[in-house]
């Protein structure tokens, strides 16, 4: 039977993917994602794109994602990819220059060999980075494909590469150079992906990026299912077969073809569902066949040939003979490395569920006592434990399992550490010497899942399993396991927020254990109720225990624990973060850290010198630090832990405030671990905010209404909903959001925060928008309503300000400037635009934020013109849309032309005669405008269609140099133009 039939239907799809191909070959890199149901053609149509890449001279480099389960093995697809490069001599030394990518690869061997080739193991982002130089070499070589099947199997390291590597596809700008000669295409089954699958809230992310597309594999028209099934055989069928196969397939191209296939039974019947077609078709099968089918179907996707050979104990020339069976029948390919794999995983399916429960319990025993004999393969412990467990072995399970998670914290896989520990801790309980033979206790285990889960970036999952420890414990439990299971949960619970639980629980850990004689125990649960009493407000019981700390931490030559209370003191006792001394201390404790080998309080003291130096205005010297925190972090495998994150999402802050956009959406990552992190993944939406492009709403509220909630999430999506609505010259609707903003961030120890000051300026400034056009159109009573709204938020600015219960009198560079910037708006508001006072506003951004000066700048601009200022506002408008050009900032360019416009700066006819002329339509558009007619409405009256008065509409609107209706109108009757 030809089962190689040429490609049926689908011209658009391949159209898609050979655009791709273009760009890639062109220096554009892109991915696309290729979305379907299981069967629907996803593999063919792959094969079809691999196909004409090879024929057009690019090197195609294929990874197969494989189910084992809800965990698997670390980065299997590349390592398939990485096996395949190291077959070709020509790779060699393209591999030799990527050592991370050369250990990995070893790792291929075996735990034990990897161990040997790769001692400071964990170096988990540095892989991933010589995973994407390496694609990068290959594609200087020769244009690169790359193809990643099955996604929705991945386990979460593998996940994660994909995430990095797809978040690297830089789209190339017009008229650029080639950047890199690449193309991604990524196969998931959308049928698979349950509302609490892992890969949906990657999916969701990777959709975003610039250079990634989705391309969803619809099933075949009806006419295309009828050519493919009359192409898979040479002998005419009739037609009422080929219209019975079509309406069973559904379009689904691999249903079609086996139930094609299934037509060949000697009963001739043809099944109903799809699991009967593929019965039918291994029941065709010889008896050994059969057996040899059932049993690989048990091993998995893909089964080694001794590995099989032996678990079904044939002698060769039968094992022989039914394997070439199954072959021929289609039922199973050769696969590299002397193996075999099912066509498609529907075959392997069917086959297991037809298993007996006995047989399967049998024949998974088997497999795990094969795979019990060390050395035998590459990553076996996922596979044993998931043998064992199958098997009903709890015991071998929990053995493996254990092992299993051993490997993943060996090769930096912090999420797969998790989930076998959690496999671990399940059957925990039924094994009766677990204790003995894992040579640890399970509330152990549990802290240990906590601590990876805390790597990993599963804050909620980190607090859930140190709960569940501290259930555990009992009456009888180890005082100093007792004492840090709760300090592990404080600690867990301030990551997310919880800060009255976290104070409590740390208070009964130091309340468990004397201070006398001093101990590294009673250290670290007074460390960590510092930090949970300066949280949660309680400075002066901060203040006493830190300072205890630091005394017995300097008595027992504890390092680490004299850095970490360093750090909690600076804020309390040594003028803050923000002065120098305070950062001289910070360094100090940094040097303390990094010499007791502690990372996790390094990166606190590289962090909190960050976040000191950028509210001290120092951005340069903050990014410095932050490349420090984040270079730390990749090497120890710590890039996924909460400081190290909220290192992303302030160097992510950085490069927005210093204008450099590109580059702050650059340092996003697509996707976070957790809700306790979307602040993160969001950072770098004040970009998008001020393109003016699509989506930003959507986004901005999604993470703004978050739950579990997230302080800092709250914080970014609110902040962006009120600009949003302040550039939309919506001044109701910007009052409406900054008061939501700050009712979700208030609390009874601090009803003021300082963001309060942001967002009264936002909110002024849309407000002083509105009061000028209402001002200017007569309307007196809207013009009031609006000044009481000005005077709540200028107020308001002011109370948050001063307020006697703020921490640190004194504000940051930003504090400042919002504050000049919010009073520089009340003088808007109240009819007076002080020069003075926005020439001081621009020099308060001169610290470095690029965009917040240049909207400044414009609104100093608007107020020189009202001083007669003329000259001096042009000059400082042009300087403003230099700046919009370069930030490729839409609605600052348009505001500042708009200005330009109005106010006749741009030496333009209209300028120099000081006149608008509008033609005769257009003053006949203008007046129903001005009695409030939409653009239908206007058409309708006119006997003209709305899209032309739309058009009308926005000439008059550049004429008399207004961005909104209203104001076209204000300004209107200003210039004579319609009666007042």
């Amino acid at each position: 039977m030809g089962w190689d039939v040429a490609l049926v239907g689908r011209g658009e799809e391949v159209a898609r993917l050979d655009e791709a191909l273009a760009r890639g070959r062109a220096g554009d890199p892109c991915a696309v994602l290729l979305a379907g149901d299981a069967g629907v053609g996803k593999t063919r149509l792959l094969a079809e794109a691999t196909a004409r890449a090879a024929g057009a001279g690019m090197t195609v480099l294929t990874g197969h994602c494989v189910d084992l389960g809800d965990v698997g093995l670390p980065y299997l697809p590349f390592v398939e990819v990485l096996r395949g490069l190291d077959a070709d001599a020509r790779y060699g030394e393209v591999l030799a220059a990527h050592p991370a990518v050369e250990r990995l690869l070893r790792a291929g061997g075996g735990a034990a060999e990897y161990a040997g080739a790769l001692p400071d193991a964990g170096v988990r982002l540095r892989l991933l980075e010589d995973v994407a130089a390496l694609l990068g070499d290959l594609a200087e070589r020769a244009p690169v494909l790359l193809v990643v099947e099955d996604l929705h199997w991945a386990d979460q390291s593998t996940r994660d590469l994909v995430r990095f590597l797809l978040s690297r596809l830089l789209p190339q700008r017009p008229g650029g150079t080639a950047y890199q000669r690449l193309t991604v295409l990524v196969s998931y089954r959308s049928d698979d992906l349950h509302r609490r699958h892992p890969l949906r809230p990657l999916l969701a992310e990777l959709v975003r990026l610039p250079s990634v597309g989705r391309l969803d594999l619809r099933p075949m028209a009806d006419e295309d299912v009828a050519s493919l099934v009359r192409g898979l055989t040479a002998a005419p069928l009739p037609e009422a077969t080929v219209r019975a196969i079509v309406e069973r397939a559904e379009g689904n191209a691999f249903y079609a073809q086996e139930l094609r296939a299934a037509t060949d039974a000697t009963d001739g019947g043809v099944p109903s569902g799809l699991a009967e077609v593929l019965l039918t078709r291994i029941e065709q099968m010889s008896g050994t066949a059969q057996r040899v089918i059932r049993t690989a179907a048990v091993a998995g996707r893909r089964v080694e040939h001794g590995l099989l050979r032996d678990a079904v104990d044939l002698p060769d020339d039968e094992l022989d003979t039914a394997l070439r069976e199954a072959v021929g029948r289609h039922l199973l390919v050769a696969a590299e490395g002397d193996a075999y794999a099912f066509r498609h995983a529907l075959i392997r399916e069917a086959a297991y569920a037809d298993l007996l429960p006995g047989e399967r319990v049998r024949i998974h025993a088997v497999f795990a006592r094969l795979l019990d004999d060390a050395g035998r393969r590459a990553g076996s412990s996922a596979e044993r434990a998931l043998h064992h467990r199958a098997s009903h072995d709890l015991p071998g399970a929990l053995t493996a399992s254990l092992e299993a998670a051993d490997h993943a914290a060996s090769v930096g896989a912090p999420a797969e550490e998790l989930r076998w520990l959690e496999a671990v801790l399940e059957v925990w309980d039924a094994v009766p010497n677990a204790r003995e033979s894992t040579g640890t206790d399970d509330v152990s285990l549990m802290l240990r899942a906590s601590a990876a889960a805390v790597r990993a970036g599963e804050a909620h999952r980190a607090v859930a399993l140190a709960r569940t420890a501290l259930d555990r414990l009992g009456a009888h439990a180890d005082i100093d396991l007792a004492v840090t299971v709760r300090y592990t949960l404080a600690s867990s619970l301030m990551s997310v927020d919880d800060l009255q639980a976290a104070f409590e629980y740390s208070r009964q850990a130091l309340a468990m254990i004397p201070a006398e004689p001093p101990t590294r125990t009673w250290l670290w649960a007074a460390a960590t109720f510092v930090q949970a009493a300066y949280f949660s407000k309680d400075d002066d019981t901060a203040l006493r225990v830190g300072r205890q700390v630091l005394a017995v931490a300097e008595e027992l030559g504890t390092d680490d624990a004299l850095a970490d209370a360093i750090i909690s003191l600076t804020g309390l006792e040594w003028a803050s973060r923000q002065s120098f001394e305070g950062r001289e201390r910070l360094v100090q404790a940094r040097e303390l850290a990094r010499r007791s080998g502690n990372t996790a309080i390094e990166l606190r003291a590289l962090f909190n010198l960050a976040m000191g130096s950028f509210e001290a205005g120092l951005l340069q010297e903050s990014l410095g630090w932050l490349d420090d925190g984040l270079e730390l972090a990749r090497r120890t495998t710590r890039s996924s832990s909460p400081y190290p994150l909220d290192m992303r999402y302030l160097r992510a802050q950085l490069l927005y405030t210093l204008g450099r956009w590109d580059d702050a959406l650059a340092a996003v990552p697509s996707s976070v671990p957790s809700s306790a992190y979307g602040h993160v993944a969001a950072a770098a939406l004040y970009v998008p905010l001020g393109r003016g492009e699509p989506g930003v709403v959507e986004q901005a509220r999604a993470v703004f209404e978050a739950r579990p909630f997230n302080w800092m999430g709250t914080l970014v999506g609110g902040l962006v909903l009120t600009d949003e609505a302040a550039w939309r010259g919506d001044s109701r609707a910007t009052a409406d959001r900054a008061r939501a903003v700050l009712a979700e961030l208030s609390e009874e120890r601090n009803p003021y925060p300082d963001v309060g000051i942001r967002l009264s300026a936002l909110a002024l400034s849309a407000i002083g928008d509105t009061l000028i056009e209402l001002r200017a159109a007569g309307d007196t009573e809207g013009a009031e309503q609006e000044l009481a709204a000005a005077r709540e938020f200028i107020e308001l600015a002011r109370v948050t300000a001063s307020w006697p219960g703020r921490r640190f009198p004194r504000s940051g560079s930003e504090g400042r400037a919002w504050l000049l910037r919010a009073e520089a708006e009340w003088s808007r508001v109240s009819g007076d635009s002080d020069v003075s006072l926005w020439e001081q506003t621009v020099r308060a951004y001169d610290y470095g934020n690029v965009f917040e000066a240049a909207r400044s700048e414009l609104r100093l601009a608007q107020a020189l013109v009202a001083a007669g200022r003329r000259d001096e506002a042009a000059d400082h408008a042009r300087r403003v849309r230099e700046t919009a050009e370069r930030l490729g900032a839409v609605p600052l360019r348009d505001a500042v032309d708009a200005t330009v416009r109005r106010a006749r700066l741009g030496g333009s006819d209209a300028a120099s005669t000081g006149e608008t002329v509008l033609t005769a339509r257009e003053r006949e558009v203008l007046e129903l405008l001005a009695k409030g007619r939409t653009n239908r409405q206007i058409g309708e009256e006119l006997f003209i269609s709305a899209k032309t008065a739309s058009v009308h509409v926005s000439n008059i609107m550049a004429k008399v140099g207004a961005a909104r209706r209203t104001e076209a109108v204000a300004l209107a009757r200003r210039s004579g133009l319609i009666p007042d």
